[in-house]
């Protein structure tokens, strides 16, 4: 199979990762943190082993400040719902995936207000304007992405961040589509948290995730439970991780992604960003080529894009060409929505969708031009 669903989900693992988790299960299954038997203590240092290099990764000084999850979802909750009080304001952008958009909107229900700033396509400074006449007197979050799942546009996520910065306002990243792919240093940025999966450009296994907080100020927790720790307080621990660490953590899935860190680390960020820079851009030529491909973004290029490429053909559904290229050619990518209504209405694609063709470091030149091949061969049995 041509795997080109990498915005979901990346595949294939690399098998350090599925080594991990399958070892774990095998010798290491005691729960972490709750225990003094060697394969408890053993399990804790897996945990903190995936917290330095996800520190490491991100340029985070403390590795205690980092945060596992089930996903980015929970992790943009835990900071959407736990800074967001009665009468806040907050700003989102107009390329919000529903992991933003939808706890935003379900907070109005508690009397917060939002606003949603445009993206505007290269133009970054037309972007930072619109987020700055967003903001209010009562603002107390802007959150974002740093890149469309859809349509792969960055924002200028470093300008944003200091901007609230001068406001005083705590700004919070959804990295999901950018972690692994674009270099982030939070020692070097205005970002008070990142939030991101560890299934997509981490390489993890899926059902986990990771808050990074870069701040001294912390969310209320979303919920609150055994930790390990203070067990004969009835209060759940302020300090970082328990605060947002209750329950029995995902242990074989921690394992694993810390060695899908590992792999991202020993890659080198940049040298990945390159390689999938230079698959999507001769994607995208190879599309353009073709009359029949409408094409919604400018040519994918470093600093403005990451290498997602959506498309589709003319007068055709998205769901159907998707279809038509998994049955007969198996080439696997998405179609429709992608969770992403707002960025769907301001490229007025909200009733047909978009088919999206995301790369991977396991993409290569040869499937590429399959793909071109198989888009080119329905192209021309549609006009008869």
């Amino acid at each position: 199979m041509i795997y080109f669903d990498n915005g979901a989900t990346t595949f294939p693992k690399p098998r350090s990762v599925i080594n991990a988790v399958t070892g774990t299960m095998l010798r290491n299954g005691a729960n972490p943190g709750r225990s003094g038997h060697k394969m408890s203590v053993r399990a804790s240092e897996i945990m903190y082993n995936c917290r330095q290099n996800a520190a490491k990764l991100f340029d985070l000084e403390n590795p205690e400040n980092v945060i596992f999850t089930l996903n980015c979802t929970q992790a943009l909750n835990t900071v959407i719902k736990g800074t967001l009080k009665k009468g806040d304001h907050a700003v989102i952008s107009s390329l919000e995936h529903n992991a933003v958009l939808r706890p935003i909107e379900a907070m109005k229900e508690r009397g917060v207000s939002y606003s949603v700033a445009e993206v505007v396509e290269g133009d970054d400074d037309k972007t930072l304007d619109n987020f700055r006449h967003a903001l209010r007197e009562n603002t107390k979050l802007v959150v974002c992405t740093h890149a469309s799942n859809v349509f792969g546009i960055r924002l200028p996520v470093e300008r944003i961040g200091a901007l609230c910065r001068i406001y005083k306002i705590p700004f919070c990243l959804d990295a999901a589509q950018s972690a692994g792919v674009l270099p982030i240093s939070l020692k070097n940025s205005c970002i008070d948290y990142l939030c991101t999966a560890g299934h997509k450009g981490l390489y993890g296994p899926m059902g986990t995730g990771l808050l990074l907080i870069n701040t001294e100020k912390t969310p209320d927790s979303l919920f609150q439970g055994g930790t390990g720790s203070f067990s004969s307080d009835r209060k759940q621990p302020d300090i970082l991780p328990d605060k947002f660490e209750s329950g029995t953590p995902n242990l074989p899935g921690i394992a694993g992604l810390n060695e899908g860190i590992r792999f991202v680390l020993s890659r080198g960020v940049n040298n990945i960003e390159d390689r999938e820079m230079r698959l999507a851009q001769r994607l995208y030529d190879g599309l353009k080529r073709n009359r029949e491909v409408v094409l919604y973004t400018q040519r994918p290029q470093k600093h403005t894009h990451v290498p997602v490429i959506s498309f589709n053909l003319r007068e055709r559904d998205s769901e159907e060409i998707a279809a038509l290229l998994s049955d007969r050619y198996n080439i696997a990518v998405r179609a429709g929505l992608h969770c992403a209504p707002l960025a769907h209405e301001q490229y007025s694609t909200q009733y047909s969708g978009t088919i999206r063709a995301v790369m991977s470091a396991f993409s290569n030149e040869a499937q590429v031009q399959s793909f071109l091949y198989a888009v080119n061969k329905i192209s021309k049995n549609a006009k008869k």
